[in-house]
């Protein structure tokens, strides 16, 4: 089994914490794995994307081809866009909802949404589930949890495990947030 994930959005809204996660659950799996280096600005207000592969055999590539995502996770709803010609026919868009405008010529947003809806697309105001859970940093666990379903190649319960490992350090609070936020994301999705 693999499973090829893009991983975009824009810098600062936690695309590298998501991409840490799922690494850590797959390495705790026994996965195979590679990520591409992030590509983009990784600093507030620039675009960021990483490819990440996860597979049960030798991965060979750390890029995604043309066509070949499963799923694309993306903080951003233009940012999803911007990747759809890497998404399989079969694949599946998990995004925000909401625009995140950081440039002058951002596109009509009602637009924007009647173009993800004719998409094989799941999409959430993950800031506003966030911010009335009075953890409003914690959007991409929200994120994260609508995805964990379409990801597959791990279970819920193996990201709850990394989420819990990569957050230990910040205290039992920090990890307890970010549970809550990933757990209100999956049951988003059902």
């Amino acid at each position: 089994m693999k499973k090829d994930i893009i991983l975009c959005g824009v810098g600062g809204q936690g695309i590298l914490s998501i991409a840490t996660i799922i690494g850590e659950a797959a390495t705790q799996a026994g996965l195979h794995l590679k990520q591409a280096e992030v590509h983009g600005m990784s600093q507030r207000g620039g675009d960021v994307q990483s490819n990440l592969r996860l597979s049960t055999d030798e991965i060979y590539s750390d890029l995604i081809a043309l066509g070949k995502a499963d799923v694309i996770i993306s903080m951003e709803p233009m940012e999803a866009l911007r990747y759809l010609p890497y998404l399989s026919k079969d694949g599946k868009i998990v995004t925000s909802s909401k625009p995140f405008i950081n440039i002058p010529n951002y596109p009509d947003e009602a637009e924007l949404n009647k173009e993800l809806d004719a998409m094989p697309s799941v999409k959430l105001d993950i800031e506003k589930i966030a911010s009335e859970l009075g953890m409003a940093k914690a959007a991409n666990m929200v994120l994260l949890g609508m995805a964990a379903p379409y990801i597959e190649i791990v279970s819920v319960e193996q990201l709850r495990e990394a989420i819990k490992s990569i957050f230990a350090r910040k205290g039992e609070a920090i990890v307890n947030a970010n549970l809550q936020a990933f757990d209100k994301g999956v049951e988003a999705t059902k």
